[in-house]
């Protein structure tokens, strides 16, 4: 490849002094929104002209794209939820930008399409988010997306008709669709923003408001705030029985919790009177259901892997009941359909249901097709039936109706696909980390290879952070990388919530370093056992994941052979002061604070930067839209990386236009985007386009 000239980038002598220590931070004026300086866009187009004739050149990118294309190309389906005499899912025929929503009266109605997102925009950017049915089937109350940005506009339609209502509501962000009776719904909104700071101020004072249909938004009731407390943010869900609306607040992003009830039964009488029912912020809980005045909760109070409790509201002084005890997997949610209970827990980052009646005692396992990950299970006493899905790596996700008399599930939508799944094996490894912690590792490879035992250049992936369990899903990107002739695998590294409190615990604060820690053993482990060759390791992860990759990079640039940080946290000295950032130290820590600051300053990919070492080729990638890590954040890195001494191999930033964190993007975005990525870590980790057939497709062919 010619060797890259990078856009030259101002330098600024900006240098602040914390806790004794001097930190320049020279590229602050990339922080600057692109939508309001010129500068700032300026350094955008520049940027991208440079990346877009590099990765262009690729030899690999257009069968990249072609086959994400192909592997795209298949009828896909989301979970079908029931409202009165209605069915509604939503439909991708393949390759449009935004799936449709349709609509259905009865299970084997005709099916008539609802809303259509890709006529909203001409780039396809503007995306149906949220949705949810009025109890009665009559109204659909659905969130829009622009941009992928996470403000929500909240519109309603008329089920019968297709009309749309005139009710809008806007601000709203990070909010459930929670209807209060059929005649109006629940939401969460944040006051409107000062003109211009929308994609970058500060997100406080959130609140919980109801909106009458056939209102303006102005004269939305206020339902819950804590003008006292700015920082807390809260969320509304209402029983499907409409008694009972559960509000849960928070302080940041850890899941930690108090709870308060509103009898809607009597709001006439009380107005919206909320009962404390949790406080303390000790605890997680994610309700599962309420009937009359019972709820149920999924909860890790005095259970760090969860376990299944009740209340009876009626009951004067009314205490927690223990309906399933806590196992050694992780119970990750819970549902009440019919009469009974289903719950999915996570086994070594695997999904399996188990189906208990209402008194707790277990009646069966629902079988699974192996090592993945199963969703939905949505419903409501009564009900006779309930979907859900099933995906893993090598197989799209399926959409299965299960019988909850018989206990039999079928399918209700299976894709049609142009690949053999059985082409590949997943298998799942453990191995030790520096300080000797098991950790496992999901690895994905084409069967022929892994009997060969041959090593292939490998995709490593992680996250650790929030809580958040990484799981076996289907990726038309992974998919292609696999069938030209690559490894795909996924670490389950500590900060993540595949073993409970105590995995999250171990890779947050003060402990963050064992995330990094695990990352790099995941790559030594697969050099040592033979998997990717030395020379052929590319890593990818994506916002925290982010964060990641930029440390791991700058602690052992001699391990990676390709690198690509998507949506990073960057700067951990000044994350907080943008959009949600200020959620995230329950995370990391207050930059403000010391003994935070020491760790922080310690792994920001931003500050640690070796200049004098050869770095791995590194793809820097986010979004012009992303508000909610804001891309000012890749920008200043992806400056320094360019202005440090690194060696030769190429250290780009792509910046894509109309996108966000991710959420949203448009499928042609998502492909366009996918090829630039794997070509980039293909040319780097010598991943060459096989000759023959790979998955049932002709690659050579196609190469050609």
């Amino acid at each position: 490849m010619p060797k890259i000239t990078y856009p030259e980038t101002r330098r600024d002598d900006v240098v602040e002094q914390q806790f004794g220590e001097a930190i320049a931070d020279p590229y602050r004026w990339l922080e600057n929104d692109v939508r309001n300086d010129r500068e700032v866009a300026d350094w955008v187009e520049r940027e991208n002209r440079v990346s877009r004739a590099y990765l262009d050149g690729l030899p690999q990118r257009a069968w990249f794209a072609d086959r994400m294309r192909e592997l795209l190309g298949y009828e896909r389906f989301g979970l079908p939820v029931k409202a009165g005499p209605y069915y509604f899912y939503t439909r991708n025929s393949g390759l449009q930008n935004q799936a449709q929503l349709f609509v259905r009266k009865g299970l084997h109605g005709t099916p008539r399409l609802l809303l259509d997102p890709n006529a909203w925009a001409k780039d396809g950017a503007t995306a149906l988010d949220a949705w949810e049915p009025s109890d009665d089937g009559r109204h659909l109350l659905y969130s829009v997306q622009d941009g992928g940005s996470d403000w929500r506009i909240l519109r309603v339609r008329d089920v019968a008709t297709g009309a749309a209502l005139a009710d809008e509501v806007r601000w709203a962000k990070f909010t459930n669709l929670a209807w209060a009776g059929n005649e109006g719904f629940l939401y969460s909104r944040f006051p409107e923003p000062a003109e211009g700071t929308a994609f970058q101020g500060l997100n406080y004072n959130q609140a919980i408001y109801y909106h009458r249909l056939g209102t303006p938004q102005a004269r939305d009731e206020l339902v819950y705030a804590t003008p006292d407390h700015p920082d807390y943010s809260h969320s509304v869900q209402v029983t499907h029985d409409g008694r009972l609306a559960v509000i849960t607040s928070a302080t940041g992003t850890d899941a930690r919790y108090e709870l308060r009830v509103i009898d809607l039964a009597h709001r006439a009488r009380d107005g919206w009177k909320a009962r404390a029912l949790v406080t303390g912020f000790t605890d997680d809980w994610k309700l599962v259901e309420g009937a009359g005045e019972k709820l149920w909760f999924v909860t890790n109070w005095q259970a760090p892997r969860y376990r299944l409790v009740g209340i009876d509201l009626a009951k004067r002084d009314a205490g927690w009941s223990e309906l399933v005890a806590e196992r050694e997997d992780i119970l990750e949610k819970g549902d009440i359909v019919g009469d009974q209970l289903i719950l999915n827990y996570l086994h070594d980052a695997a999904s399996h249901a188990l189906v208990y009646g209402l008194d707790g005692r277990k009646a069966r396992d629902l079988t699974l097709n192996g090592i993945g990950t199963a969703s939905g299970f949505r419903g409501r006493p009564g009900d006779p039936e309930t979907f859900y899905s099933f995906t893993s790596f090598n197989q799209p996700s399926a959409v299965y109706r299960l019988n909850l008399t018989t206990g039999h599930s079928e399918p209700f939508a299976e894709p049609a696909l142009t690949f053999d799944p059985a082409a590949f094996v997943v298998e799942q490894r453990f191995y030790s980390s520096r300080d000797g912690t098991r950790i496992p590792m999901f690895i994905v490879r084409a069967k022929a290879a892994a009997k060969a035992r041959r090593a292939l250049p490998t995709l490593l992936y992680g996250y650790g952070g929030f809580d958040i369990s990484l799981t076996p899903t289907f990726s038309s990107q992974r998919m292609a990388w696999l069938e030209a002739g690559g490894a795909f695998a996924m670490a389950n590294i500590r900060g993540g919530g595949e073993y409970g409190r105590e995995w999250h615990d171990a890779g947050r604060g003060a402990n963050k370093q064992n995330t990094f820690d695990d990352f790099i053993a995941a790559g030594e482990f697969l050099i040592a056992e033979g998997i990717t060759p030395r020379g052929g390791l590319a890593i990818q992860g994506g916002s925290n994941g982010g964060l990641l990759v930029g440390a791991v990079v700058n602690q052992r640039p001699d391990l990676f052979a390709a690198a690509n940080a998507q949506v990073g946290v960057m700067d951990m000295l000044r994350f907080d002061r943008f959009t949600a950032g200020r959620y995230w130290v329950d995370d990391y820590g207050y930059p403000d604070r010391e003994a935070d600051f020491r760790v922080l300053r310690a792994y920001s990919p931003y500050h640690n930067i070796r200049s004098g070492v050869k770095y791995p080729a590194m793809l820097v990638t986010t979004a012009d839209t992303d508000d909610r890590v804001v891309p000012g954040h890749s920008f200043k890195y992806a400056a320094a990386l360019q202005a440090a001494d690194l060696g030769d191999k190429p250290r780009l930033i792509r910046i894509e236009t109309r996108a966000g964190h991710g959420s949203g993007k448009p499928t042609d975005k998502a492909i366009e985007e996918g090829a630039d990525t794997l070509a980039f870590l293909a040319e780097w980790t010598g991943l060459a386009l096989p000759e023959a057939k790979v998955g049932g497709f002709d690659v050579q062919k196609k190469a050609n």
